[in-house]
């Protein structure tokens, strides 16, 4: 494989690692189905944007990316039903045994959700990765090997 191909898809897969582990960890915090989480994912945008010195170009890319996050968020989580994803994995457990045929269900359903909407995913992923200049993406990897620690923070 070329090397200019091995280091897009690691970039590819890195930026989207670090989009999914914002994207989590905001999710997790703020509910990203809340009605302020609009707001939030702006300042994500913002955040992010501030760090990287993005122009209007990059944060508008950056924003479309967060969009898709966020939109397969919602997918997956509204796999299997709906509902509140915690009571779906807990009712699998409700008898006296493991309701493998409702687990199985429920894998295939997210596992559907998140296939159908990766594309695009990556896509914005790539669109905002290649669209940086060779410091902002060096920033992009600095902080995948920090492991996703707050920008700014080293250790």
């Amino acid at each position: 494989m070329k090397p200019w191909i091995k280091r897009s898809i690691f970039g590819l897969a890195g930026t989207a690692l670090m989009a999914g582990a914002l994207g989590g960890c905001a999710a997790h915090r703020h509910g990203w189905g809340t009605a302020d989480s609009a707001d939030f994912r702006a300042k994500i945008v913002a955040r992010v944007a501030d760090k990287l010195e993005l122009d209007a170009q990059q944060q508008a890319r950056l924003d479309a990316l967060v969009q898709k996050l966020h939109a397969q968020r919602m997918a997956v989580r509204d796999a299997g039903g709906g509902g509140e994803p915690r009571s779906q994995f807990k009712a699998l457990f409700a008898g006296n045994t493991l309701d493998r045929a409702g687990a199985q269900k429920l894998v295939d359903e997210k596992t559907a959700a998140v296939q159908a909407g990766s594309s695009e995913v990556i896509a914005a992923a790539a669109d905002f990765y290649d669209g940086l200049n060779a410091a902002q993406q060096q920033k992009v990897r600095e902080f995948m090997e920090r492991r996703g620690q707050r920008w700014g923070r080293h250790g």
